[in-house]
This record gives C-alpha cells, structure tokens and sequence, in this order.
C-alpha cells in the first residue's frame, strides 16, 4: 500500500486552498467598498463581504486593508465585475460571476473549462433570466425549527424549509429583505452557519450518470479560477455524481 501525502503535503494544500478563499473574499471586499463606500454600516453587500471574511477567519487588519485600498486610502488594483452565462452537459445552465484585473484572461480560461466538460459558453441573458436573487439562511441539523420559522416570518422573510433527509434549514428572503431578516435573527441568538444573497434557479434539471459527473467536473473547476467568485447551476445532482 503507498503512503499517503506527507503532513507537510497536506498542510500546503491546505494553505494554497485557504489562500484562494481569501484572494476570492478580498475582491469581493475590494468591489463592494469602491461601489458603495467603506462603511458597512450603510453598505450590504460590504457588510456581507466582511462576514464571510471573518468567518473564514481573516483577520480584520486583512479586511480593512483592502477596504483601505478600494476607497483610494491606499493604492491598489482595480477589478471589474463581469458575469458569463452557458451551458454544462445535459442542458444544464450555469452562470459565472467573476472579479477581474484582465478580461481576456479570464474570458479564455472560462470558455476552456466550458469546451473542456461538454458544456459551452451561451450569450448575455441566455440563461439568466432562470435565475432569480435571493437571500439564503443555513441552519445545521439540531436548530430550533420553531423558533427560526417565527423569528424569519415575522423579519420578513419570504419562506422557510425544512430538509428531511438531513434536519437542516434553510430561511430564504428576498435580496432586499436580506440584511433586516439576518440582523433579527441574529439579534434572537439564532446564527445562521452560513448567510448570504445568492442566485436560485426557478426550476432544476436532473442529471444522472456520466452526464452528471462531467456537470460537477466543470463547475468545480470553474470554482478553481482565480478570477471566478461564484458559481450557479440549475443543476439536480445526486451523491453519484461525486463519485
């Protein structure tokens, strides 16, 4: 039987795969403090950035650098927003949102990935419109459903779901409902693992076999880019596909 990788193997993966997490947090900071300022107070998604920034456990001199550095406090790099739309194996769509310094960079490595898995790269709005934006609230297994559900339901929130096959919970809200729907969660002791604005497909494809297993390579190496923030699918996998 051969060994398997050393501690310093896994450690350096480790380290590599954490740094790409925060390269991805510190754009977002960057862009959300240049569109709408670096207070978070009076900027969401700024707010939502520095969430996911700490609770990655990056440090708040981290985080205030590279608000520094958005607000012209500092000098640093410029990136732009820019979202690609296409579709996987099966006729799945998946939209590709990314922070970039070159666009041609990144538009060559996203359309590769597509031809890589079977999927191609689709025109503005070809897929979009099956999309919509939401607020989405993860509670683990365990939760206190009953008090979440009145807690969402009276911040406003539009829905609460209850997933059997695991006992986990999601409170969903409109994007503008967001941060007030958060805020009384988190003001009742009920925080959420994780918290943020998202794109949900009104309607998901099931995919199976080797069809689904090539859907999941191609978003998982679209996750992978430097340049890409998030990934969405309309895609319905199930544990097979990971195999």
């Amino acid at each position: 039987m051969g060994r398997g990788p050393s501690i310093e193997a896994r450690k350096n993966a480790e380290d590599a795969r954490r740094g790409k997490i925060f390269t991805k947090i510190i754009r977002e900071i960057s862009v959300a403090a240049r569109s709408g300022g670096g207070d978070p107070n009076s900027n969401p998604r700024l707010r939502s950035a520095i969430d996911k920034g700490l609770s990655a456990n990056m440090t708040k001199d981290v985080i205030e650098r590279a608000i520094k550095k958005a607000t012209g406090a500092l000098e640093g790099v410029e990136y732009e927003e820019i979202r690609y739309e296409g579709y996987a194996p099966g006729g799945v769509a998946v939209i590709v949102d990314c922070l970039t310094d070159n666009k041609v960079r990144t538009v060559a490595d996203v359309r590769h990935a597509f031809g890589k898995f079977g999927g191609n790269l689709g025109t503005d709005g070809s897929v979009s419109f099956m999309f919509a934006k939401r607020g989405v609230l993860w509670f683990d297994a365990g939760a206190d459903e009953e008090r979440i559900t009145e807690v969402a339901i009276e911040a406003g929130a539009d829905d609460v779901v209850v997933y059997p096959e695991d006992g986990s919970i999601d409170v969903l809200t409109s994007a503008e409902a967001f941060a007030q729907v958060k805020a009384a969660m988190d003001a009742a002791g009920l925080v959420a693992g994780q918290a943020e604005v998202t794109l949900r497909a009104d309607n998901n494809i099931a995919v199976t076999g080797e069809t689904a297993q090539q859907v999941v390579k191609l978003l998982n190496w679209l996750e992978d880019l430097d340049d890409v923030q998030n990934v969405y699918s309309n895609a319905d996998l199930d544990e097979d596909a990971y195999a």
